[in-house]
């Protein structure tokens, strides 16, 4: 009996032997279905995605406007806030007017000036139209008059030397000689009056051209009051269109200068841009169909279309570009800034702050 039980103890080890030598075909019946659902997985896959190209190198971006006033002085007023949205045309900040103020009030004084000065030369070339005709007149007249004295002051004189010297007197003699001489002058000088009095046109020219220089002073002091209504109004700095105010740093109280920057305006138009490599933009062209996800909200699923391709890599136009001209090469997958227009999803009451990470999804033929 023990020795049967011993015999027995000693078949077994022997039979576990043999059955783990022989695991079976089940394990490589298993083996071939996960490899067979893996090759669908991955024939499904490419056959779904094969015509899409995705990149996680994307970013929100918009229009940014640095807000700089054209006037110098202390900010008297600041009418916005932090973050606040403003509308085209808003009074953000308000400079001191006082200066640009006296400046407008005498270029208005010196454009009533040139005024009258001009209403004055209109009024004398107008005078001038009948006075110098009528001075014409009188100089001819005083002509006549000289020719009919110096024709009395002849007979006279020819009267005097043709009588007997007995019966006049040598002072009467000199007397119409003197009285010849006299008239002689007379119609000398009544001709030289009437030849400048004659020049009616030329005279009238003269009083046209006072009135036109007197019409360019108006024009000079009208130009110097718009450019001092144009400096006053810089002294009222408006948003140049719909947006946000950000990274104010200015205060009420602040002296600014020219150029200064107050703060940034950017605005609500939002768009992607996409950093695609080289290689993915073979079949990539505008029009083509996007959706999008952002990190920031990942249940807002936003599509767009692609609006255009940069004409250049992002290194191309950086501050240092690659010099490439050189022996030691080494190629680099270059990155193409891709735009892309977000046509539906966005949410009015969740902001979308410019640089938050995108991850779009191009659909291309």
């Amino acid at each position: 009996m023990a020795e049967d039980n011993e015999k027995q103890a000693a078949d077994k080890p022997e039979k576990n032997t043999n059955e783990r030598k022989r695991p079976g075909k089940k394990p490589l019946i298993i083996l071939g279905i996960v490899v067979v659902v893996m090759v669908i997985v991955a024939l499904v896959w490419w056959f779904l995605t094969r015509n899409e190209e995705t990149t996680d190198d994307a970013f929100t971006d918009g229009d940014v406007v640095t807000i700089a006033p054209k006037a110098a002085g202390y900010v008297t007023e600041l009418r916005v806030r932090d973050n606040q949205r403003v509308k085209k045309g808003d009074v953000l900040v308000v400079i001191d007017p006082r200066d640009n103020t006296a400046q407008r009030d005498q270029a208005q004084a010196q454009l009533g000036l040139a005024m009258a000065q001009l209403h004055q030369a209109q009024a004398q070339l107008a005078l001038s139209k009948v006075q110098y005709p009528a001075q014409r007149d009188e100089a001819k007249a005083q002509v006549i008059k000289a020719q009919a004295d110096l024709a009395n002051a002849q007979a006279e004189y020819r009267r005097q030397r043709g009588v007997d010297p007995r019966a006049t007197t040598q002072q009467s003699i000199d007397t119409a000689n003197a009285q010849l001489r006299s008239a002689q002058a007379g119609l000398a000088s009544a001709q030289a009056q009437l030849e400048v009095a004659q020049q009616v046109q030329l005279q009238i020219r003269q009083q046209e051209t006072n009135v036109e220089a007197r019409e360019r002073q108006v024009d000079q002091a009208k130009a110097q009051l718009e450019t001092a209504e144009l400096n006053l109004s810089y002294t009222e700095v408006t948003a140049p269109f719909d947006g946000f105010v950000t990274k104010r740093n200015v205060q009420t109280g602040t002296l600014v200068q020219a150029g200064t920057a107050l703060f940034s305006l950017v605005s609500p138009d939002v768009w992607v841009v996409a950093n695609f490599k080289e290689s993915q933009l073979e079949r990539m062209k505008p029009g083509d169909k996007v959706t999008m996800s952002v990190d920031a909200w990942p249940d807002m699923a936003l599509e767009g279309h692609v609006d255009s391709i940069q004409q250049g890599s992002g290194a191309r136009f950086s501050a240092f570009p690659a010099e490439n001209a050189t022996g030691n090469f080494v190629k680099i997958v270059q990155r193409v800034p891709v735009k892309i227009v977000i046509d539906k999803g966005l949410d009015p009451n969740r902001p979308m702050p410019l640089g938050l990470s995108v991850a779009p999804k191009v659909t291309v033929e």
